[in-house]
């Protein structure tokens, strides 16, 4: 089995995924977005490296709390940075019957190849994504988070394809993504997508910024305040969040 490199754990998560999740946190992420709050999270082949079926015996000891939607959400960082740990450790999951999730942003997906055979099989084991739009827009989305978005829009159309079910994330960055064009674009978008269970605004927050001081790395949101009530109001509603209420628990 391969093992993967664990930044952290949280055993009890309650907004990662269907019911009460055990949250495993990967190393690894292609991204350099501005407003993340773990850039402790970036660099590949640092953490505790764990096995898949430690990882799952660990999990195990939560179970009860879990219900009957819970289960094991895999983040980072970017998980499907290490897919062939996913992998393992989903296939782990699954002897136990094991509801799996796994949070993306998807910078990874390239639907050609060896990698896309690795994802297939990892699409087999997976029972839900929480997928985030960083921005719609191909141009800000580079300025944004370092990288261009086109692969990630594909990953979005092939998961619609095999009908896996995901729940949207977006989050509110004043300035950049808080935009009433972007977000009608983002929307109409997400509208084009017969998968989606639930689509969910996160207001940007200055939280991680001790982190980047602690790393030597300059934050470049500096000065970048959360959104008002009234604007993530409108995020919402331009995003028709109320939407797909019927799905959720």
């Amino acid at each position: 089995m391969t093992k993967g490199y664990v930044h952290s754990i949280e055993s009890f998560g309650s907004v990662d995924g269907p019911g009460v999740r055990y949250i495993i946190f990967l190393s690894g992420c292609p991204l350099r977005c501005l407003f993340c709050h773990n850039p402790d999270t970036w660099q590949a082949g640092k953490g505790e490296l764990r096995s898949p079926d430690d990882l799952i015996q660990e999990s195990l000891s939560c179970r009860d709390y879990w219900g009957e939607k819970g289960g094991i959400t895999v983040s980072g960082g970017e998980p499907l940075v290490q897919i062939d740990f996913l992998i393992d450790l989903f296939t782990e999951a699954k002897k136990y019957g094991i509801n799996t999730c796994i949070d993306t942003s998807g910078a990874p997906f390239v639907k050609s190849g060896d990698w896309f055979e690795k994802f297939q099989k990892l699409m087999d084991l997976t029972d839900i994504l929480l997928m985030d739009i960083k921005h719609i827009d191909p141009d800000e989305h580079v300025k944004l988070t370092g990288k261009g978005n086109s692969n990630i829009i594909e990953m979005f159309r092939y998961l619609d394809e095999i009908k896996k079910p995901i729940w949207i994330r977006h989050v509110l960055v004043p300035g950049w993504s808080d935009n009433d064009e972007y977000l009608t674009r983002t929307r109409d978008f997400i509208r084009t997508l017969s998968n989606v269970q639930r689509v969910e605004i996160l207001p940007y927050h200055t939280l991680g910024v001790s982190k980047y001081k602690e790393l030597g790395i300059p934050y470049k949101l500096e000065g970048v305040s959360s959104p008002d009530a009234e604007r993530i109001k409108n995020a919402k509603t331009i995003l028709e969040c109320d939407k797909y209420r019927g799905w959720q628990d």
